[in-house]
């Protein structure tokens, strides 16, 4: 499913540029996706268009996200750490963030493989119209090994 996902972010710049279901199926067929991972790949979508059409809220500066024992598992301490390090860094307000813990969720078996999360924040971006800023892109693509310190 994420390799549908990371072909649909690549090849169409933002979810309203998509052909309807049914053109889009034929198309991923043609490409060499897999019925069922096209499937999965599409209601999964239609769950983020949802959340998308209700994105909205505020939240106070000095709240705090308190995650359930059911977030934890599912997500695992990488992935939580992972939100909370772009939370902190300004990319990630607190109404995307629900947004890929609910996405997130909706993904079976745990814990959360974290370069899955990775596509899922990307996903929400990608489906608010948002491009994330060069040096979160290059965090969310690059693999830690291939990065050049300079």
């Amino acid at each position: 499913m994420f390799d549908v996902l990371v072909y649909l972010y690549e090849t169409y710049w933002r979810p309203d540029a998509c052909p309807d279901h049914a053109q889009l199926t034929r198309k991923l067929s043609a490409v060499g996706f897999e019925r069922d991972e096209i499937q999965e790949a599409l209601s999964w979508l239609d769950g983020l268009a949802v959340a998308a059409q209700s994105y909205q809220g505020e939240q106070g500066k000095l709240s705090l996200r308190v995650y359930s024992k059911d977030e934890l598992d599912h997500l695992g301490e990488p992935s939580v750490g992972f939100v909370s390090f772009l939370e902190s860094a300004g990319v990630l307000p607190p109404p995307m963030r629900e947004m890929v813990i609910d996405r997130a969720m909706a993904i079976p078996g745990a814990p959360m493989d974290l370069e899955d999360l990775k596509i899922i924040v990307l996903m929400v971006f990608w489906s608010l119209g948002e491009e994330p800023d060069a040096l979160i892109l290059d965090e969310l693509f690059v693999a830690p090994e291939d990065r050049l310190i300079h």
